[in-house]
């Protein structure tokens, strides 16, 4: 049967139609609404115009924050409006058959581990830099999303080994302070570049500054390295990973996994770094594809799953 995987972003909604053998036959996008009820009509509209030219499908759905598995509600999602409410429940009822879903940075993960830079890897953990910072774990082939359904959510965990300078963290949204957000998105990249050298730079304009030759901007990304190194440093010495695959906008800064290599051995416990950092394959992609395939490719593998 076709797959429809639904990548629901702050922004935009995009939904992509792959036959049984995984290739892409069509693919939609429309703005987010800021509302529930909103996004609901607006995922519902795009499968059936998708199914209307194609036939039947399942639907997966890769989505900020997770749901709880007691409540069965949306949580931690910066796309706030949705947080507290039944968002997968809602869906299913409104397309009238089950709906699969798992947080965005869990299908990047999956996606990059099925076939793209993760691919040689066993144990693969997704990595998203962007406006946040998330991960996902796949562990042969499958994706460990844990018995809280938070697994890989190591964005918001402190900065490990603080240095002098780090002590008074900035304050995160969740309500903590100096979670590793704060530090590696490209938000949290721009706060810690104004506090040490002043300006108002984006994330992508000090590494494009970096790259000329600018000192603030080289010092903000040497330390931005060493912060990611550290934090990685932490997810290697628990999972010990084959591939960490950078995802977001920030993963694709000038020299970034080298960087990151580079600086890793200084905090691992280990004699020896055999994890690799890679960069992503298939870039803003992976969410929506990693949705469709948390649908097996046939019944067979279905039931095996089951």
């Amino acid at each position: 049967m076709n797959r429809i995987g639904i990548d629901l972003g702050g922004t935009k909604i995009e939904a992509r139609l792959y036959a049984p053998d995984g290739a892409e036959r069509a693919r939609q996008r429309v703005p987010t609404p800021r509302s529930l009820e909103g996004t609901i009509n607006a995922i519902a509209r795009l499968v059936e115009d998708l199914e209307a030219a194609h036939g039947a499908s399942r639907v997966g759905l890769a989505h900020p924050g997770s749901i709880s598995p007691v409540t069965g509600l949306m949580r931690n999602a910066n796309s706030v409006w949705l947080n507290d409410r039944p968002l997968r429940d809602d869906l299913s009822a409104r397309l009238e058959r089950p709906v699969r879903s798992a947080n965005d940075a869990n299908c990047f993960a999956l996606s990059e581990a099925r076939d793209g830079a993760g691919r040689d890897g066993n144990v693969v953990f997704g990595v998203i830099l962007g406006t946040g910072v998330g991960g996902g774990l796949v562990v042969g082939g499958r994706l460990v999303e844990g018995c809280q359904g938070i697994a890989g959510e190591w964005g918001h965990n402190p900065l490990p080994w603080p240095q002098a300078n780090e002590l008074d963290p900035p304050a995160c949204w969740c309500g903590k302070r100096g979670c590793l957000e704060t530090w590696l998105s490209g938000p949290g990249l721009a706060a810690c570049h104004a506090r040490s050298h002043g300006g108002a730079l984006s994330g992508e304009a000090i590494f494009a500054a970096a790259a000329a030759g600018d000192k603030a901007a080289l010092d903000s990304v040497a330390r931005h390295s060493d912060q990611l190194a550290r934090g990685l440093a932490s997810v290697i010495n628990i999972l010990d990973p084959d591939i960490i695959v950078l995802g977001g906008g920030v993963s694709n800064a000038d020299g970034l996994p080298e960087r990151i290599m580079t600086a890793l051995p200084a905090y691992l416990f280990s004699d020896v770094c055999r994890t690799r950092i890679v960069r992503h394959q298939h870039g803003d992609a992976s969410g929506v594809r990693g949705a469709a395939w948390l649908w097996p490719a046939d019944e067979t593998e279905d039931q095996d799953q089951a």
